[in-house]
């Protein structure tokens, strides 16, 4: 099989992400911020098969068979958000012999978080965190590169995936998770088109949603 990544300069990308009350996709042509098209909305009581029906409704079988990249989000989100919509990019990506990759929802929401809190400074760590209703929280850490003085130009790396902990460390800089569906998609687009040649045509055997608690948490 051939990387669609090199059958010319002709590129398109489908992001697929999920909240914790939404599901949301994503397309852009060519790196052409002016070509997105987005659709969000909100879960109802038959997500399966409204994901199915809506990403038809979003971009039709020939195009869907033109894209050069697919990426998703893999959480922590809404549980059975996470699980199909990672399902669906995994098959996909088979289907249509296209590179896969991921980013944890926390990852996603990290450049926003920390040009809102005017963190620009070069190496500068600082976690992201959900609270749990029960005890502990979903935490994950990130590191600011280059000194920037745009926030639009920050590069942050995640450096600890999305796990459960007991408490944070006060010592710390740490910022609850907040998501922003239309934000957060754009964001994605622009690092599934960063991330444009760092995937090969079998990296979807990889991409696999983040459980840190059990759907009953």
């Amino acid at each position: 099989m051939t990387n669609k990544l090199n059958q010319g300069e002709n590129y398109s990308t489908l992001v697929i992400h999920s909240t914790d009350n939404s599901f949301c996709f994503g397309y852009r042509k060519n790196n052409d911020l002016e070509s997105d098209e987005l659709f969000i909305k909100k879960f109802d009581n038959d997500l399966c098969n409204n994901l199915i029906n809506d990403l038809n409704k979003f971009i039709s079988k020939e195009n869907l068979q033109k894209i050069n990249k697919l990426s998703v989000s893999i959480g922590p989100a809404n549980f059975n958000a996470s699980r199909l919509i990672v399902v669906l990019a995994r098959t996909i990506s088979q289907q249509i012999n296209c590179p896969l990759d991921s980013f944890s929802s926390f990852e996603i929401m990290a450049k926003r978080i920390a040009s809102k809190n005017n963190i620009l400074k070069n190496k500068k760590l600082f976690w992201i965190y959900k609270k749990l209703k029960r005890k502990g929280f979903i935490a994950g850490k990130y590191e600011i590169y280059g000194n920037k003085k745009n926030s639009s130009d920050l590069i942050i790396r995640e450096t600890i995936l999305p796990k459960v902990v007991k408490e944070l460390d006060s010592k710390e800089l740490s910022f609850e998770a907040t998501y922003d569906d239309k934000k957060d998609l754009k964001e994605l687009l622009d690092l599934s088109n960063k991330n444009l040649s760092n995937s090969n045509i079998h990296s979807w055997r990889k991409v696999l949603p983040i459980y840190p608690i059990s759907p009953i948490n």
